[in-house]
């Protein structure tokens, strides 16, 4: 049974991931020529924002709110980064998104523990991004055995996973900004 102040946090996680599954990261280059151009990269706030979320509430409230936001994007609302619908199952990305439960997995190892420290952090966010992309890769073999379209694996492992681990890697450092307002959040509970 939820009681009330679950059903609050899961809300709230609902919320952020589906704001933050549709702002795409930018990074301003004022430099080049004097103008206002920006280097937009290929992801959104999600990964950070799960991570985020997994530290600060219980790896539990953190699924229930993720598998609402995967049945809305299936079902419902195309709150997914690239669209929605029950035919995103046949794309490479939705292999990515059932990857962010073993992220949560992982990454609730330093919640449970309390020890979120700056190494520990590292350590976890990089096994956490590598057990996403693994899922992901698993699930383009699943789909490329079943459809016999081999030629395309090089290809989505290109696009879906080596253009972007590095980016998801990158997106864990402003996450060490917020490690010791966290590790004090934790402490007053």
């Amino acid at each position: 049974m939820l009681n009330f102040y679950k059903l609050i946090e899961i809300l709230v996680s609902l919320q952020s991931l589906v704001i933050t599954s549709m702002i795409p990261v930018y990074i301003p280059l004022p430099f080049i020529y004097k103008s206002s151009n920006n280097f937009d990269l290929p992801i959104t706030w999600q990964i950070p924002t799960i991570i985020l979320l997994t530290l600060i509430f219980d790896k539990n409230v953190v699924f229930r709110a993720f598998s609402i936001y995967i049945i809305l994007g299936l079902f419902i609302f195309p709150v997914f980064h690239q669209g929605g619908s029950i035919g995103y199952l046949l794309t490479p990305n939705f292999g990515y998104l059932i990857g962010l439960y073993p992220l949560i997995k992982i990454i609730d190892n330093l919640h449970t523990r309390n020890k979120i420290k700056v190494g520990n952090f590292l350590i976890n966010g990089f096994i956490a991004i590598g057990a996403m992309h693994l899922t992901g890769i698993f699930y383009n073999l699943i789909q490329l055995i079943f459809y016999s379209q081999f030629n395309l694996f090089l290809y989505n492992l290109g696009k879906y996973s080596l253009g972007k681990i590095g980016y998801h890697y990158l997106m864990l450092f402003p996450l060490l900004l917020l490690i010791k307002p966290i590790e004090r959040l934790k402490r007053s509970k």
